[in-house]
C-alpha cells in the first residue's frame, strides 16, 4: 500500500538560499550609503561575536551603517576600479574587502570613529582551534572548584581525575594547552569551566574615505597597492 503524501515529514528548519535578489538589495542599500553618509571605513575583525557586534552595531546605529558579508558582493558595489566605482575613490576601499573584513558607513567624526574602534575590546572564552595565549597546567591534588558531579564530564575530556571523599582529585599532573599552539575541543571546555578566557574580539579600522580624503591606517597595506 502507497504512503499517503499526508502523513509525509517535513524539515521546517530548511531555508531557502539567498540568491539574486539579496545580493542585489545589499548593492542597492550601500550604494544609497555611499550616498547619505559622509565617510567610509573599511575594518577587520579578529574573534568575533556576533552578540557583542550586534552590541557595538546598535550603538551607532543613529548615525552609521554596518555591512558585514560577502567580500564580493560589496566589492562590486562599491567599483572593483575607477572606471566602475560609484564615487570618486571608493575603489581604493573595494581593494581592502578581503580576508575577515566588514565597512561602516557613518556620519560621526574622524576621532570619535577612531576612539570607538580603539576602545572596542571584549575578551571572551577561547573555541576550538583558536591559538592559547598562555599555557596552562593543573597539579596533582584536589580540584575544589568542581563538584563531584563534574567527575564524569572532565574524565570524559581526558582529565586523569577521581572522587576521593567526594571531593573531585587528579591523579598526575594535566596539561591543559600550551602557548602557541591550537586548542582541542577538551582543552577549548575544560578553560571554560576554569573560567580562563583567551579570546579578545577586537575590530581593527584599516582604511577611511570620504569624498576629499583617503587615509590608511597602521594595519593596512601601502597606498601604492590600492591605487
Amino acid at each position: 500500500m502507497p504512503k499517503s503524501k499526508r502523513n509525509r515529514q517535513v524539515t521546517l528548519s530548511k531555508t531557502k538560499k539567498k540568491g539574486r535578489d539579496h545580493k542585489e538589495a545589499i548593492v542597492n542599500a550601500i550604494k544609497e550609503a555611499a550616498e547619505k553618509y559622509s565617510s567610509v571605513y573599511v575594518f577587520s575583525f579578529e574573534n568575533m561575536r556576533n552578540q557583542k557586534f550586534k552590541q557595538f552595531r546598535e550603538q551607532l546605529k543613529s548615525s552609521s551603517r554596518f555591512f558585514l558579508g560577502s567580500n564580493k558582493v560589496m566589492q562590486v558595489s562599491l567599483g572593483r576600479s575607477a572606471s566602475d566605482e560609484i564615487r570618486s575613490g571608493l575603489h581604493k576601499v573595494s581593494k581592502l574587502l578581503r580576508g575577515d573584513a566588514g565597512m561602516v558607513f557613518t556620519n560621526l567624526p574622524k576621532e570619535e570613529v577612531e576612539r570607538l574602534f580603539k576602545d572596542f575590546e571584549e575578551y571572551d572564552f577561547a573555541r576550538t582551534g583558536t591559538v592559547a595565549t598562555e599555557s596552562v597546567d593543573l597539579k596533582e591534588g584536589p580540584l575544589d572548584q568542581f563538584t563531584h558531579e563534574m567527575e564524569p564530564f572532565l574524565r570524559k575530556q581526558g582529565m586523569p581525575v577521581r572522587l576521593n571523599k567526594g571531593v573531585v582529585e587528579l591523579v598526575s599532573d594535566f596539561i591543559v594547552c600550551e602557548e602557541g599552539k591550537p586548542l582541542s575541543p577538551e582543552a577549548a571546555r575544560i578553560l571554560r569551566l576554569l573560567g580562563i578566557k583567551m579570546a579578545t574580539f577586537r575590530l581593527n579600522l584599516i582604511c577611511r574615505w570620504s569624498p576629499d580624503d583617503f587615509e590608511l591606517y597602521i594595519d593596512g597595506p601601502e597606498e601604492s597597492d590600492v591605487e
